[in-house]
């Protein structure tokens, strides 16, 4: 990433899925990269190139432990803070856990890099901030709605303390609000779901939360990646706000279909019923991004692509099943 050329930067999370993406693509561009990841979720495999990196450092280590933070964040230029809990779905079961490893994680990143001298964040945030919004597509600047996750209300206030600490320690920050993420290494969400009943589990009824049209937007990880190094490259403002996702969107139903003709199965559809799959579950996501595509960015893998080649790489993959038990 241009931007970033002959800097130290920091990757929380980056054994995770889209984190594990990031390293690797700094790591292609010769920048120096230390990854922070407690390995609770992300995977040590994800990171098998980078490791052989001469300018790689891994270090296993938990962002609640802030005096840890503090040491080694030193001499670093820029953090890219992806380290979260993203289990959307069951926040309701563990409400302590989005406040500890969102809020908290979050809070003692910042003071580390306060500590440090480090004025520069990337922040990856999420849709559900918008909470049972009305407006579609979405743009950043819509309204606040009532709130409908513990993880969204989590990564809003995230959003709302980087956003402090740049005007009260003069930090610079790069927000990104994200729809669900598909592609290579993609270890959560319904994709994965449906593949686990249909292929490993070999069920043939294909068990569907809601009523099946619910309608998602998605985006692939490679253009996510590359929307994120467009918009460090070229905005420039003290707080940088960008929904990422792409101009389409599909039911859960459609998606289903498409999953199970990848797999070349024709397994019965049932459904747990509800306009929403669970507590908190948004029934239509569909982000604005024209804020990102006027800087030039445009997705170039589209939904049914996307959950196609994420079939496939669970198909070479079936391992992280065992992971994720």
């Amino acid at each position: 990433m241009k931007s970033n050329s002959k800097k130290r930067i920091v990757v929380t999370g980056c054994a995770g899925f889209i984190g594990s993406h990031l390293v690797d693509k700094l790591l292609s561009d010769k920048q120096e990269v230390v990854g922070v990841d407690n390995l609770t979720t992300g995977q040590k495999k994800f990171l098998a190139n980078a490791i052989k990196n001469k300018k790689f450092k891994f270090i296993n280590g938990d962002l609640l432990n802030l005096s840890m933070l503090k040491k080694k964040l030193k001499n670093a230029d820029l953090v890219y803070h992806l380290a979260a809990n993203a289990d959307v779905r069951s926040g309701f079961k563990h409400p302590k856990k989005d406040l500890e490893q969102n809020a908290i994680c979050t809070f003692n990143l910042l003071e580390a890099m306060r500590y440090n001298s480090i004025k520069k964040i990337v922040f990856t945030s999420t849709a559900p901030i918008y909470g049972d919004v009305s407006l579609f597509p979405t743009p950043e600047n819509a309204p606040l709605s009532n709130q409908t996750s513990l993880y969204g209300a989590s990564k809003l206030y995230c959003e709302g303390l980087i956003q402090s600490y740049c005007e009260g320690y003069n930090f610079q920050s790069w927000i990104f609000r994200f729809v669900s993420i598909l592609g290579a290494r993609y270890s959560h969400g319904h994709v994965f779901d449906f593949y686990k009943q249909l292929a490993i589990n070999k069920s043939n009824k294909l068990k569907i939360l809601g009523d099946g049209f619910q309608k998602k937007s998605y985006l692939h990880v490679k253009d996510c990646i590359s929307a994120i190094e467009i918009a460090i490259n070229k905005s420039r403002k003290k707080i940088n706000i960008f929904n990422l996702g792409s101009n389409e969107f599909l039911n859960v139903k459609k998606s289903a279909r498409i999953i199970s003709k990848k797999l070349n199965l024709n397994p019965k559809f049932t459904f747990s019923g509800g306009k929403s799959g669970w507590i908190g579950d948004q029934p239509f996501v569909f982000l604005d991004t024209k804020k990102i595509r006027n800087l030039g960015w445009q997705n170039n893998i589209n939904i049914e692509n996307s959950i196609k080649m994420t079939v496939d790489w669970l198909n070479n993959n079936n391992w992280i099943f065992n992971k994720r038990n």
